[in-house]
């Protein structure tokens, strides 16, 4: 299932979306969002799409009794809030900049009106939906199949964009170790001891504020 995912990537970097919603004069609004601000709330009126130009966003959802869960990391080319779509009327999580992030935002009626007519956004966002959904099933799989440590490998990789680029290793800003853990649905201790785990296999390093991960930590996912 990672190779389509990376399948699908490549087709991303084919497409250039802000660009091309330029070039048919969709109406758009640029943001500038610091660490920590949170772009919108969970139980907000849905109003618009969200695309992501730079920086990373986590998408957290809390139960009515109060537990707060992470449903999601999201980077460049990415969208958000795209339920309003479905004519969902609140937000369904909470979007929060985990570093300075760029983002584009669209109103419903510009967004829809430019799926109806040019149809290569429309297959652009019908392949990052579909793409969407395989790192969902990905997801459900490792909680149910994979141990913890297969899935701190591949979120790791997800957060290192892997597919999206063709360096060997990427640098991320930093993510705490509870962040991991509750990422994947295990505990910080055991975050904390596969981590000196990667980093003595040389998958891994980290310091100053950021990881550095190989693309080699792909060797602990098992094949599909």
């Amino acid at each position: 299932m990672l190779a389509q995912s990376i399948k699908a990537s490549a087709q991303k970097r084919e497409f250039d979306v802000e660009e091309f919603l330029d070039a048919v004069g969709v109406t758009k609004r640029v943001g500038t969002h610091r660490k920590d601000t949170i772009i919108f709330a969970q139980g907000e009126p849905a109003r618009d799409v969200l695309f992501i130009r730079s920086g990373r966003v986590k998408r957290t959802v809390v139960s009515p009794s109060g537990q707060e869960a992470i449903i999601g990391i999201l980077g460049p080319g990415d969208f958000l809030g795209d339920w309003c779509l479905s004519e969902q009327p609140v937000c369904l999580a909470t979007a929060t900049a985990m570093e300075t992030a760029i983002i584009l935002t669209i109103a419903k009626r510009d967004m829809v009106r430019a799926l109806h007519t040019e149809h290569r956004l429309t297959d652009r966002f019908i392949a990052y939906l579909l793409g969407r959904t395989v790192r969902v099933e990905e997801k459900l799989i490792d909680q149910l199949f994979n141990s913890a440590e297969q899935r701190l490998a591949r979120a790791l990789l997800r957060l290192a964009r892997y597919g999206y680029q063709s360096d060997e290793e990427t640098r991320v800003p930093g993510v705490s170790q509870q962040t991991l853990a509750e990422m994947i649905g295990t505990t910080r201790s055991n975050v904390n001891l596969f981590m000196n785990k990667f980093r003595r296999l040389g998958f891994v390093e980290y310091g100053h504020g950021e990881f550095r991960i190989r693309h080699t930590l792909m060797n602990v996912i098992p094949p599909n």
